[in-house]
């Protein structure tokens, strides 16, 4: 009489074992894939536990279908199937073993590229982007005395969702470092720039962050809204200064007596999101009397609307400019919603045309931006765009050619083609990384600089007071008013930071592109030249440091 085989040797027999071992690994690569997407399309947290429950549902359904069917070399057929021999019950298993091995190859794969970034290597000179000289030296803590270097964190995006902004800006502040230590460095010493790639992804940030806490950092050039409300109450526990790239009202607040986020170690160079809006709802207001005055307007009051994705950096000036618009007279429209990640915006542009809308504000970053220029475009939309910092500059008019045309935007700088007397300085910088002077570098370079200047400023004079220390910089930033770094006259506004309001600018320069011709096929310096395309300031508002807007 056969003996029956044990029920262990029968989950064997059957591929159960192997069935089950595959499931897992699959929804690992799932379960990471599905991390990186919520966090470049910014889905609600929500979206990652319900995979993580229907993957967890979904397990034991796998191993009972595993039970009641075999997998042999003729796909699935029933475990009491007779027809099917022991030959092809062996080389299914063996197909399924290879089919494990490979999808736990591409998951560590996938682990390694998206989940370890390389931020133990920094930006060299012969790698992404040239001129980035600066390689992290500092191997073991050292007392000041012993170690003639400064590490300074840089937090870039070269390739993610913000890549275009991101690479001026980021090279700005690497040929900015390299300049300042080929002119003396800092008080003598040298800064030790570590650059890492954050792809606009907080891991990655925050994995950096992880690093630098084991070393002796002092202060930290950063990347990204998200990235910045993610870091800011580990940097002010930690006594980091962290100048921003994000310049969201949300990291003005030092003290917290607006009864709002507490950022002491946050400071940025421009005017925050919020601010730039009302400058720019400010001009729409004088824009708006000017139709009325030559009858082109409509009756009634201004239409405005807010256009962006729900995301960190494009909500952050979304109700306080409304606010502002509802307080000048404006009728503020429902907001309408489009990605970061360019896309079919179609329906965007179509409910645009249908509400209205006098003035558009586009929060979104510049590629998003665009992207639905064009669109809306070709679709006829007649309305009055108005663009925030990062979501507009001469790469974009390229780009649309005469969707551009007329759209309104903020600046905080100089432009590349404008000639005050610290352009000289600009100029040398930039050959740091372009020494043959072939480069149109963008708005966002310029203001990269001024970062960086302000930051290099504020260490010196921490240093002739003392030991440089995240403190010492931090009252460094308070000790001048109307402040511009030395040799950027001309290029950099004047700033002003102060113990209690960390607004340092709050002037709002409003500049229009104008568009004549085919801008493509053309590199932006022939444009410029030739005259196809120019930006003129139109509008120039300083916002008042009203009590209830720090924060806000």
């Amino acid at each position: 009489m056969e003996q029956k085989p044990s029920l262990f040797e029968e989950l064997k027999q059957r591929n159960v074992f192997r069935v089950g071992a595959m499931y897992l690994v699959a929804a690992w690569i799932l379960l990471q894939f599905g991390e990186v997407m919520i966090e470049i399309m910014t889905l609600p947290l929500w979206i990652g536990r319900a995979l993580v429950v229907v993957l967890g549902l979904g397990f034991p359904f796998v191993i009972i279908l595993a039970w009641v069917f075999d997998v042999s070399t003729r796909g699935l057929v029933r475990s009491d199937n007779d027809n099917v021999s022991e030959l092809e019950r062996i080389k299914a298993s063996r197909i399924i073993d290879t089919s494990i091995m490979g999808v736990l190859v591409l998951g560590l794969g996938i682990s390694f590229y998206l989940l370890q970034p390389q931020i133990e290597q920094t930006i060299n000179r012969d790698e992404v982007i040239q001129g980035a000289s600066q390689s992290s030296r500092l191997t073991q803590v050292q007392s000041e005395d012993e170690n003639p270097y400064l590490l300074i964190g840089n937090l870039v995006d070269f390739t993610g969702t913000s890549a275009n902004s991101g690479l001026s800006y980021g090279q700005a502040i690497i040929d900015s470092s390299n300049w300042i230590n080929e002119n003396g460095g800092i008080n003598g010493r040298l800064i030790d720039l570590d650059t890492v790639e954050t792809s606009y992804l907080v891991p990655r940030a925050v994995n950096a962050y992880r690093k630098w806490q084991t070393q002796d950092i002092l202060a930290i050039q950063g990347w990204g809204t998200q990235i910045g409300l993610a870091l800011k109450d580990e940097i002010s526990e930690d006594q980091i200064p962290y100048f921003s790239a994000s310049y969201a009202a949300t990291f003005t607040d030092p003290s917290g007596k607006a009864g709002r986020e507490v950022a002491p170690y946050n400071f940025f160079y421009g005017p925050s999101y919020s601010d730039a809006c009302r400058g720019l709802v400010q001009w729409a207001q004088a824009d708006w009397k000017s139709k009325t005055d030559s009858i082109k307007a409509h009756d009634g009051a201004p239409r405005f609307v807010h256009m962006g994705d729900n995301h960190p950096y494009a909500n952050a000036p979304k109700e306080a400019c409304a606010d502002y618009a509802q307080e000048l007279g404006f009728e503020v429209l429902k907001p309408i919603v489009f990605s970061l990640v360019p896309g079919d915006f179609s329906s965007q542009c179509e409910a645009l045309k249908k509400t209205g809308a006098d003035y558009a504000f586009l929060a979104n970053l510049d590629k998003s931006v665009a992207t639905l220029l064009t669109q809306c475009h070709e679709k006829d939309v007649d309305v009055q765009y108005m663009a925030n910092i990062w979501g507009f500059d001469e790469g974009v008019i390229q780009e649309v050619g005469e969707a551009a045309n007329g759209v309104v935007w903020v600046m905080a700088a100089a432009a590349w083609h404008d000639s005050p007397t610290g352009m000289y300085t600009v100029r040398e910088i930039s050959k740091m990384s372009d020494p043959e002077e072939t480069k149109y570098r963008s708005v966002h370079y310029l203001r990269g600089i001024c970062s960086m200047f302000y930051l290099k400023e504020a260490m010196e004079l921490a240093g002739q007071t003392g030991k440089i220390s995240g403190p010492t910089i931090k009252a460094a930033m308070y000790s001048a008013e109307n402040w511009v770094p030395q040799g950027l006259n001309g290029v950099c506004l004047p700033a002003s930071w102060k113990p209690d309001d960390h607004r340092g600018i709050t002037r709002v320069l409003v500049y229009q592109a104008n568009v004549k011709g085919d801008t493509q096929n053309t590199s932006i310096t022939k444009l410029m030249s030739s005259g196809k395309i120019s930006m003129s300031r139109v509008f120039d508002a300083d916002i008042p440091r009203r009590p209830e807007w720090l924060g806000y």
